[in-house]
């Protein structure tokens, strides 16, 4: 199916494919020796996933599991745009929620889609669009930036596509954590590092992701 993003991708999606500007430009780069040095810089002291909060976000926001609606598929991610959650669906009616930031503006696609990659500590660069639209932010990164705890994918990321079609959205994690519950990315869906962290480990590929409406696609609806 084709959507609005199909033909604004490279404009409104924050996240592309690494760029090859010449045979001589580096690829970024995510040692994976850095890996386990990096999950413990973002990962606080005596971190309990249901009370630690550094961040200062509200604490509904925090992981817990809570009872699923009837009939939806185990392994499945349903993001409720509206109230800011992430549910990952487990056995026995359950499912675990996060508190997550969504896109601003109209960058927001409500959709189903597959989850087809996921990558622990992702490299990051920004399409052409956005070197063009905001130079002085994104053009010294244009080939590309290396992974780590300041990378805007975070320390892990779940890639999105519709059908063999990379939708350029992600479900990542965030080196903005107090931007959780709010509307601040170009697309994605934000996470806590240290929250995805955990979700990453249980998530299949191939299992889908439901990104529900947010509130202004409600009114427009009514």
């Amino acid at each position: 199916m084709l959507t609005r993003r199909h033909f604004i991708a490279t404009g409104a999606a924050l996240f592309s494919q690494p760029l090859v500007s010449g045979a001589a430009s580096a690829q970024p780069k995510s040692p994976p020796s850095m890996w386990d040095t990096w999950d413990a810089q973002i990962t606080p002291a005596n971190f309990d996933p249901a009370t630690t909060n550094i961040w200062g976000f509200h604490p509904r926001f925090l992981p817990q599991m809570v009872e699923a609606n009837a009939g939806l598929t185990v392994g499945d991610i349903h993001v409720d745009a509206v109230a800011r959650y992430l549910y990952h669906i487990r056995e026995g009616g359950m499912a675990m929620r996060y508190g997550v930031a969504i896109a601003k503006g109209n960058l927001y696609e409500p959709g189903r889609y597959t989850i087809k990659l996921k990558r622990k500590w992702p490299t990051w660069t920004p399409t052409p669009a956005m070197i063009e639209r905001e130079p002085d932010k994104y053009a010294q990164y244009e080939d590309g930036m290396d992974a780590g705890p300041n990378n805007p994918l975070g320390s892990r990321a779940l890639y999105l596509f519709e059908g063999n079609r990379d939708t350029y959205l992600r479900i990542h994690g965030s080196p903005s954590p107090r931007s959780i519950g709010g509307r601040a990315s170009s697309g994605c869906v934000r996470m806590v590092m240290a929250h995805i962290n955990g979700l990453y480990d249980e998530v299949s590929l191939g299992s889908m992701a439901h990104l529900h409406p947010t509130e202004d696609n409600l009114t427009a609806s009514t």
